[in-house]
């Protein structure tokens, strides 16, 4: 003869396993509340995850994107000391200059040490200072105007 045993009922409390550990049934349903797929919670603490999303995506991942104001483009001079000159003469005699003449038309040359040479430097502007040294070793500053460089370029 069986037994009769009493069926277990389940506590109306418990959600059981049709959420499957997802919390409410409509946070795992349709086109709702996707939480934690994908690239979500890669914002601002995620730097285990940064890694990887350089990997895929490269560095224009983060920061800002869009419209932003345009910046007042600077004007960039190169500048030479002359002492840089005189350390590096001929290293910059080989690949700017011959006949001790120094072509250097980019670049702005200041007054910062001493030059004991006797050479031409042909600049895009010189210091006051730079200047008198260069004529008091005996050489010459010669400005270099734009339309010398164009003329050179064509």
């Amino acid at each position: 003869m069986p037994f009769k045993t009493k069926k277990r009922r389940k506590s109306g409390r418990q959600r059981g396993n049709t959420t499957y550990g997802h919390g409410a049934r409509k946070k795992w349903k349709g086109s709702g509340h996707h939480g934690g797929i994908g690239m979500a919670g890669s914002g601002k603490r995620a730097d285990q995850k940064k890694s990887l999303i350089i990997k895929l995506y490269g560095n224009e991942y983060f920061g800002k994107q869009g419209i932003t104001s345009r910046a007042t483009a600077k004007k960039i001079n190169l500048v030479m000391n002359l002492k840089q000159i005189q350390s590096n003469l001929d290293s910059l005699m080989k690949k700017y200059g011959k006949n001790k003449e120094l072509v250097l038309e980019d670049y702005k040359i200041l007054g910062e040490g001493e030059l004991k040479e006797k050479i031409t430097i042909k600049a895009n502007a010189f210091s006051e200072s730079a200047r008198q040294k260069i004529e008091k070793a005996g050489g010459k500053a010669i400005l270099i105007n734009d339309s010398e460089k164009e003329a050179k370029e064509n």
